[in-house]
């Protein structure tokens, strides 16, 4: 069998309606997102299925619904017989998916542990001080060069690495707006401010970071089952405070994704599964290297054809 890794969404995959298709055919999904609204004390398969999206869209809400996306499809991967991949990874969000998945964390933990990690996020920077902007066509060193050169005595840096041509940078809002105007002088495709108003991945992050050492100091991890490449340095780590380390880290590091999915291409595998709600891991992942091949598991029916396809294979 040809080996494979499995990729994990973060924050921005989620829509209302995700994984309906998934869920009329597997009762699994609808129990991953009960289970996890009993952790958080709402009807969370309720608010996904119908809105708000403005309540489904609040970072404390966002972060656990993908999480229970994931960690959804995952099941029904499993139950059908999917086997285990070679390697996984996670982007921001997504590493703590990944992490239920290799069995190194509870998903009920990870439920409360994203969902405090939101609220810890949006609380370190008070509404209006942050922002983050999305830069295309402009080389990271060339993006990361123009942050050092506008920030003056605030924070503008490079944020999410997401693939070739396409980085997110994140910080003081005056400071977004200084490196927004001086990239598109650069020759910048496109450079448009988010609407979000937490600088994620960012220093900003530190009061959040601190926030979650203090958490995930008391917080039951294990030995990942499969080996699990980190955001904060694209590094597999197997014991617990090693992890918790990585964690923490995220948080005010960039998230480093095409080093990332380099990594496992450069590994021999060549074939990446987005394993969540939405395609935005394979539409970056297409850019990141066009030879791999790309699967998004959130149609049923290309979740159980690629199963189909394994089990023959073996």
């Amino acid at each position: 069998m040809t080996d494979f890794a499995m990729l994990f969404p973060g924050q921005g995959s989620q829509s209302v309606g995700m994984l309906a298709a998934l869920a009329e055919r597997h009762a699994r999904v609808r129990e991953t997102f009960e289970e996890a609204g009993e952790v958080l004390g709402t009807d969370l398969w309720q608010l996904v299925g119908n809105g708000p999206e403005e309540q489904l869209n609040r970072t404390e809400i966002t972060q656990p619904a993908v999480l229970a996306g994931a960690i959804a499809v995952w099941r029904v991967w499993r139950d059908l017989g999917g086997p285990a991949p070679a390697r996984m990874a996670g982007h921001s969000l997504g590493e703590y998916s990944a992490l239920v998945a290799s069995g190194a964390l509870a998903f009920r933990t990870a439920v409360a542990l994203v969902a405090e990690r939101g609220r810890q996020m949006q609380a370190a920077v008070p509404e209006g001080v942050g922002a983050m902007a999305a830069i295309l066509g402009l080389d990271d060193e060339v993006v990361a060069a123009i942050c050092r050169e506008v920030a003056e005595d605030q924070v503008v840096v490079p944020a999410n690495h997401n693939s070739p041509g396409q980085i997110v940078i994140a910080g003081h809002a005056a400071a977004v707006e200084r490196a927004l105007h001086k990239c598109s002088e650069a020759g910048a495709r496109r450079a448009v401010k988010l609407p979000v108003s937490v600088p994620s991945h960012s220093p900003l992050m530190e009061p959040a970071a601190d926030a979650m050492r203090e958490i995930l100091a008391d917080t039951d991890i294990g030995t990942p089952s499969v080996p699990v490449i980190h955001n904060c340095d694209v590094a597999i780590r197997e014991g617990a405070d090693a992890i918790r380390d990585a964690l923490v880290r995220q948080l005010t590091s960039p998230v480093r994704w095409t080093e990332s999915v380099r990594a496992i291409c450069e590994a021999g595998i060549m074939e990446l599964a987005e394993c969540g709600p939405g395609k935005v891991l394979c539409g970056l992942g297409r850019r990141i290297d066009r030879q791999a091949k790309w699967i998004a598991l959130e149609n049923p029916d290309t979740l159980e054809e690629t199963i189909s396809a394994y089990k023959e294979s073996q």
